[in-house]
């Protein structure tokens, strides 16, 4: 690419790469920001020696209430995806410095950025993996369709929040404000982080008024009403695009969320193949014949090896293949992903994208719907009605007690405290409902079991 053509590039985009990588904190003014240690780093660590980081080891990743030590669980997942989410920073960070688009340096900036919301990005899921989100979403839906005060009185905009429940939303909320500085910034983390973490920059409410909703960012939602100050103040520092206006307000992407996103992609598309493989879902035969594709041609000699030895192999690589397939569809797709118009996953606009949906079938038909699997689902979502249904009976007798948590009945206030329920911040039926929803989906998937084996006095 020639200096004019880098040139015009950069005249034409939105974003503002200076805004994009800012490394000052949420609801952290004073801060300064040291040479020797960036934000970034920070953030990595804080996200990595947190409590919720720290639950996601037994946590689904695919396989609910695994036997198996070898398969991945969601901290695995998340530490696999931070290193590809790093690669890929690396690489297109290198790339924009060669163009003149990002200062001298900020190439470590941006795979730091980046490899610290891959940390996070699943930070906010449930025991039992997607499977557990529609449980908790279900039961809720359940609930307001019921006469109980708590329920009914909600506010009908608002119940997406709890029908719908999203981990992407419940992750920002922990990293905002549950954990360290609580309803304080939360863990404080740098802007452009919290910034590169938001796939979906919209609430549910507002989701629900936008007619289309086809804009990637606007799939899902990722903000609960709580948390949009919050989300504001991130939006606003790295300048991402608002749409909407007025009770309708939503925002593009950040760019470096399709990195985040590309590296989830890359890692769980083709580790869950090697799981299946781990788990006796999938023969070795169809797991290699969906991995080599993904490979380049190798000397390797690979006769002598195992089926296990050939996965690893053809995975390791495929991975390898897979990164500089998105770092060139970020490059090819660069002005529609900094003016904001850009709305698909990298990997299905990249030289593998092919390769990568033939996986998406495979797994969609053959791994999703095992019969082992789809078993255990089964189990998780019962334990997770169970809990709920034995713990919303404290929030129930709290909204009667006019939120004061000292006319409790021994019983409830023995629950309270055995359980581990924090009710600390409940004073209506709104805060009251999320308190349940952090309180069970902050499970790992063993103590939502023990949970529900206490209430149910089995």
């Amino acid at each position: 690419m020639s200096a004019l053509q880098s040139q015009r590039m950069a005249e034409e985009v939105v974003l503002d790469w200076s805004n994009l990588l800012d490394g000052n904190r949420l609801a952290d003014s004073g801060y300064a920001e040291r040479a020797n240690r960036p934000t970034y780093v920070q953030d990595a660590d804080r996200i990595t020696f947190s409590a919720p980081f720290r639950r996601l080891a037994n946590k689904t990743q695919v396989h609910p209430l695994y036997e198996n030590d070898h398969l991945h669980h969601r901290l695995i997942h998340s530490l696999e995806t931070s290193s590809i989410g790093r690669s890929l920073g690396m690489e297109v960070g290198v790339w924009l410095e060669d163009q003149g688009l990002i200062a001298a340096g900020d190439r470590h900036r941006i795979a730091g950025i980046v490899g610290a919301a891959c940390l996070a990005h699943d930070i906010g899921n449930p025991p039992f993996g997607h499977s557990g989100e529609a449980a908790i979403g279900g039961w809720f839906e359940e609930r307001f369709a019921s006469s109980q005060p708590l329920f009914s009185e909600m506010d009908s905009s608002l119940r997406a929040e709890f029908t719908e429940f999203e981990g992407n939303a419940q992750g920002f909320r922990i990293l905002t404000r549950l954990e360290m500085y609580r309803n304080d910034g939360g863990m404080r983390l740098s802007r452009g982080v919290l910034g590169a973490f938001s796939k979906y920059p919209v609430t549910a409410r507002v989701r629900h008024t936008i007619p289309d909703t086809t804009y990637c960012g606007l799939k899902k939602f990722g903000v609960f009403q709580s948390e949009m100050p919050l989300f504001e103040e991130v939006a606003d520092a790295v300048g991402l695009p608002q749409e909407g206006g007025d009770s309708r307000t939503w925002w593009r992407r950040h760019p470096l969320v399709f990195l985040v996103e590309a590296a989830d992609d890359i890692c769980y598309n083709i580790v869950d193949l090697e799981d299946a493989f781990t788990s006796g879902d999938l023969s070795a035969e169809t797991v290699i014949d969906h991995l080599e594709p993904l490979t380049r041609k190798s000397n390797q000699d690979l006769s002598g090896m195992a089926a296990s030895e050939r996965i690893a192999y053809a995975r390791a690589r495929g991975i390898g293949v897979a990164i500089n397939a998105c770092v060139e569809a970020f490059k090819d797709n660069y002005p529609a992903i900094m003016d904001g118009t850009f709305s698909d996953a990298l990997i299905d606009r990249s030289a593998k994208a092919e390769d990568f949906q033939a996986i998406k079938k495979l797994a969609r038909e053959s791994l999703f719907t095992s019969p082992r699997k789809t078993a255990l689902e089964v189990q998780g979502r019962n334990v997770v009605h169970r809990v709920l249904d034995g713990v919303s009976d404290v929030y129930t007798r709290l909204q009667a007690a006019d939120w004061d948590p000292d006319r409790l009945s021994s019983y409830h206030r023995q629950l309270v405290q055995t359980a581990a329920i924090d009710i600390s911040d409940v004073h209506d039926s709104y805060t009251a409902l999320h308190s349940l929803a952090d309180y069970v989906s902050g499970m790992t998937d063993r103590y939502a079991v023990k949970i529900a084996r206490l209430l149910s006095g089995v």
